[in-house]
């Protein structure tokens, strides 16, 4: 049944841990709606420190969209920003802003976290973000097409504007500013865009893992960049083969996919090559599942970038575990044949999650 066929008035219960909706929800879900809010409520603050139970670090960051949600972040305690989305200062527009515009929009977000690391992620122009003076709205295939970095290749200059207006901000203020570029797909382009970074006097560059190939070529391309980071959401669509827009797709765009873990394990792996030892954190949904959380850092992973109002779950059942502990659950969801089987097994070594009503 589809949401549009749901009569008026109808209670309806959704359960956002098991991924399931049931209306005219009875005695047994109300209950357990209950239990959940009595959980949340312990749930409503974070710390400030992501470390496991045995003081593996594992840094907090915030996902965010401007200077406004950048201060609602660090008033949630979230420990820098792992993902700063550009596109908030080109959306909507049919020109591109000023250097002066981009500077005072990025200014702001870098004073909510003095001293702390914000990424920034360079314009993700194009698929489902086109804008009018960058992006071609008659490509045939958009999400295979000219986006995020690759705008460069048919509208240069755009990018290197924004690099240079990045410095500019980040030379006005104290946060420990990276940089990130959306869409690498080789070595190749990794190198290119860590000599636009130089040239602009950015010191941290990066990219992001989105497509396979960037994580299968792991090694090659952090040879030439400061980090990396995974962007779940897209690496999950393109390696699956399914467009994260579809609903009926829905099934198949799930980052507890094995495919997906491998890929984040390949990307790992690639960072910790010899010659080489290079950060890599996960800026994806993935990073706000707790359970999948857990799974990320014992994969490897050193950084997790979420929403704020995912940080104290997060945080919390990462406390829950020692490294070791999360090393062998990741195991356990790699070897998993399937999304369900994935999540259904690490959940089953993670009973705080009961507990915490996650």
């Amino acid at each position: 049944m589809g949401v549009d066929n749901i009569a008026d008035g109808t209670d309806v219960f959704v359960d956002g841990a098991a991924g399931t909706i049931a209306l005219d929800p009875g005695a047994e879900e109300e209950a357990a709606a209950e239990a959940y809010k009595a959980a949340a409520a312990a749930l409503t603050v974070f710390d400030g420190t992501g470390v496991t139970a045995d003081g593996h670090e594992v840094p907090l960051l915030a996902n965010v969209g401007g200077a406004k949600d950048a201060v609602k972040a660090a008033e949630a305690k979230a420990q820098g920003v792992g993902l700063l989305r550009t596109e908030f200062c080109f959306l909507e527009r049919d020109t591109e802003p000023t250097a002066e515009e981009q500077i005072e929009a990025y200014k702001g977000v870098f004073d909510a976290f003095p001293g702390k690391k914000v990424v920034v992620r360079t314009l993700d122009a194009g698929a489902d973000k086109p804008l009018p003076f960058l992006t071609d709205a008659s490509e045939p295939n958009p999400a295979l097409g000219v986006r995020g970095y690759r705008t460069d290749l048919t509208s240069p200059g755009v990018l290197e504007r924004q690099l240079q207006a990045v410095a500019d901000a980040a030379s006005q203020a104290s946060a420990d500013v990276w940089v990130m570029a959306p869409m690498i797909s080789t070595a190749e382009e990794a190198a290119d865009f860590a000599k636009l970074c130089s040239n602009a006097g950015l010191q941290t560059p990066g990219v992001m893992v989105e497509v396979p190939s960037a994580a299968l070529m792991a090694e090659a391309i952090l040879g030439e960049v400061a980090f990396a980071s995974l962007g779940t959401n897209d690496l999950t669509q393109y390696t699956m083969a399914a467009d994260r827009q579809l609903g009926s797709l829905a099934a198949l765009n799930n980052s507890w996919q094995p495919a997906v873990l491998r890929m984040v394990q390949l990307t790992v792996q690639g960072s910790a090559a010899e010659g080489h030892a290079k950060p890599v954190g996960v800026c994806g949904e993935a990073a706000a599942d707790p359970a999948l959380a857990v799974v990320l850092v014992g994969l490897g992973v050193s950084t997790l970038s979420m929403t704020p109002r995912a940080l104290a779950g997060v945080g919390a059942v990462l406390n829950s575990v020692t490294l070791a502990e999360a090393q062998r659950i990741a195991g356990i969801a790699v070897a998993a044949p399937t999304a369900a089987e994935a999540r259904a097994r690490a959940r089953a070594e993670l009973p705080v999650l009961e507990s915490l009503g996650l």
